[in-house]
């Protein structure tokens, strides 16, 4: 409690409403033991009233939980849920830098890893290619879900209700090959879970195709997806094989590091 007080005399009073909000579920995540909305008050020299109205708020949000029993409060479920996700965010990406440089080595090609963050498909990392062609992606960059090969490895082995959610509102068709009937996604879909990669050659941009894996976690669930991206020119529609057991091995690779094991 010393500690927690202490910081919240070198932050200052703080009277904006998010910025106490924000302390408050600091101070609380720091603590080992639930507290009572006395102690809350004193360690921020603020009211009780006050206090209670920030945890109100923070309750219904999930970022704080009050005991039924005891009335005292401590961190909530949210915070985990958004640690893990952060955490399993960077991981992937810190894990898989190394291995995005090799893949970038050997076929030439730009390289990409991308996660599933807040329910949109982000690129966590991009390393250009030895061509002189750059595609305006950058790390941040929200993809489209049915239209890229990062996607359609989402589809394929994420939970069904990512598809469900897809196909809930009509796809958008970037170019005249996009993929915008569900029923033609769906066995496009089936046919990357059953060969273990995708590509969306001409779909997002024309005359630019992606070649993507998936990789798992310790749970061996899909935690990211990796991919070569170039023109058709260097990646066909019909991708080589050698392309394909690049980016394939690679994944696998990033997959050993989050401790995914290959069921034998």
């Amino acid at each position: 409690m010393e500690g927690a007080s202490g910081k919240s005399e070198r932050l200052g009073t703080g009277t904006s409403t998010l910025d106490m909000a924000l302390r408050i579920v600091e101070f609380l995540a720091a603590q080992d033991q639930p507290l009572t909305l006395a102690q809350i008050a004193k360690a921020f020299s603020a009211s009780k009233a006050t206090v209670y109205r920030h945890l109100v708020t923070l309750q219904r949000h999930d970022f704080v939980r009050q005991d039924q029993e005891t009335s005292r409060y401590e961190a909530g479920v949210k915070l985990l849920m958004l640690g893990e996700a952060v955490r399993n965010r960077f991981q992937v990406a810190t894990a898989a830098r190394d291995e995005l440089s090799g893949l970038r080595e050997r076929t030439g090609q730009a390289v990409t890893i991308c996660g599933m963050v807040d329910g949109k498909l982000v690129v966590l990392d991009l390393l250009h290619g030895r061509t002189v062609i750059e595609f305006g992606t950058r790390p941040g960059t929200e993809l489209s879900i049915h239209a890229t090969a990062h996607g359609k490895v989402w589809l394929a082995f994420a939970k069904p209700a990512l598809f469900a959610q897809t196909t809930a509102a009509p796809l958008h068709a970037w170019t005249p090959k996009t993929i915008v009937d569900p029923v033609r996604l769906r066995e496009e879909i089936d046919t990357v879970r059953n060969q273990g990669w995708a590509m969306a050659a001409d779909e997002l941009l024309t005359a630019v195709n992606a070649l993507a894996a998936p990789v798992f976690n310790h749970r061996g669930e899909i935690a990211g997806s990796v991919a070569i991206v170039g023109s058709t020119q260097f990646i066909a529609a019909s991708p080589d094989g050698a392309q394909i057991d690049e980016v394939r091995a690679t994944a696998h690779r990033i997959s050993e590091r989050l401790g995914w094991r290959e069921k034998e």
